[in-house]
């Protein structure tokens, strides 16, 4: 689901390209060739290419021996990528990606919760009840980095207790929705204590075996920020 981190000038031209796809600045059809990138980017011919195979990857460009790299359309892409993912929160029309990427978790993270509800170690149990009482600290303090970081253990974790490596695969998904809503000012500066007190419900159904409580408490977590998204969408 996810590629291996890339840093340093491959990391720029990465993000600036996906950036400018996402965005439409790059319009389906138009085509780049490797001496562009290099001129415009000032960077090498092994780094543009390098940062076209990613992409290409993505299904965001295609390369074609004597036509160039084409931008690909949006049905191509691979929309589940997280880099995809942020790039559009970045660029795009990031409430309405929101919104897009609320409905796909009703579709996961429910089911996530009923199942680990039945296979949740204690391991797990501890992680996600911690994660909730750093929720309840950061939440009050109003330091919403730290409290992201709570909000992103405690729903890798729900993932990973699912005992299902396909739902596993998507917590970089859910960590995309996440980090989008607060890093793009779309949270309260103080985050709802409804949302918090539903995140503690799912952790003890999940540690009492509770599947039907865990599934319809994460449901309601999902739809508590979907409203959110949609008042502020009004506004």
């Amino acid at each position: 689901m996810t590629h291996a981190p890339i840093t340093g000038q491959h990391a720029g031209v990465l993000d600036a390209l996906g950036g400018r796809i996402a965005s439409g600045s790059l319009a389906v059809g138009q085509v780049l060739t490797l001496e562009r990138i290099c001129a415009e980017y000032s960077v090498s011919r092994s780094v543009a290419r390098e940062a076209i195979r990613v992409l290409e990857s993505m299904g965001m460009a295609a390369s074609r021996r004597r036509v160039g790299i084409t931008i690909q359309p949006r049905r191509r892409w691979n929309v589940f990528d997280p880099r995809v993912i942020r790039w559009r929160l970045d660029e795009g029309d990031r409430t309405e990606q929101l919104l897009q990427l609320s409905e796909l978790r009703r579709g996961i993270e429910p089911v996530a919760a009923a199942l680990a509800a039945e296979r949740a170690n204690p391991h797990h149990c501890r992680i996600m009840a911690a994660a909730v009482s750093d929720m309840v600290v950061h939440g009050r303090d109003g330091d919403l980095d730290a409290y992201l970081l709570a909000d992103t253990i405690f729903h890798r974790t729900l993932l990973e207790a699912s005992g299902n490596e396909m739902l596993r695969a998507l917590d970089g998904v859910v960590e995309e929705v996440l980090s989008g809503r607060t890093h793009h000012g779309m949270m309260p500066a103080r985050p709802n204590p409804e949302a918090i007190a539903l995140h503690d419900e799912v952790a003890r159904a999940v540690r009492l075996g509770d599947a039907v409580t865990a599934e319809r408490a994460m449901r309601a977590i999902i739809e508590e920020a979907a409203t959110a998204l949609r008042e502020e969408q009004a506004d």
